[in-house]
């Protein structure tokens, strides 16, 4: 998966990019491939999304309710053990989410992405952002 002589970093970071380019094209068996461990821990669900199935799940789940997600990423940031990733998640709901039924409503929020590597093998995308701000953009 990485050139000889690149570094953990670059191999760290193409990693996260195939992954943040997988889930923009919607291809949830991409996105999955790039974990050694599928797992999300999305923190407004509250609950884990731990193996292949459940990432899958989550990740359909989104792209059904979301079927224009997309993700711009304005900032990347290196850490000992992680890619910390600023996103701008925008998309327009046409299907359920969250307890709500499609609005039509566009949203545009700010979140931040952690991805937890051992060595060059990605073990699980941490995800932050302020529910309150999408549902006061979903309920208008």
């Amino acid at each position: 998966m990485s050139a000889p002589g690149t570094s953990l970093r670059q191999r760290r970071e193409t990693i996260v990019r195939e992954h943040i380019e997988a889930e923009n094209s919607h291809d949830v068996a991409r996105a999955v491939a790039t974990f050694h461990r599928p797992r999300y821990e999305v923190a407004p669900f509250g609950t884990p999304h731990d193996g292949a199935e459940a990432v899958e799940e989550l990740l359909s789940g989104m792209f059904n309710a979301f079927p224009d997600f997309h993700v711009d990423v304005p900032r990347l940031h290196h850490a000992d053990h992680a890619v910390i990733v600023e996103f701008v998640m925008s998309g327009t709901q046409l299907g359920p989410f969250a307890g709500l039924d499609p609005t039509g409503r566009k949203i545009e929020v700010p979140l931040v992405g952690i991805f937890d590597f051992e060595a060059d093998r990605l073990m699980c995308e941490k995800v932050y952002f302020d529910m309150a701000t999408l549902m006061r953009q979903l309920q208008g």
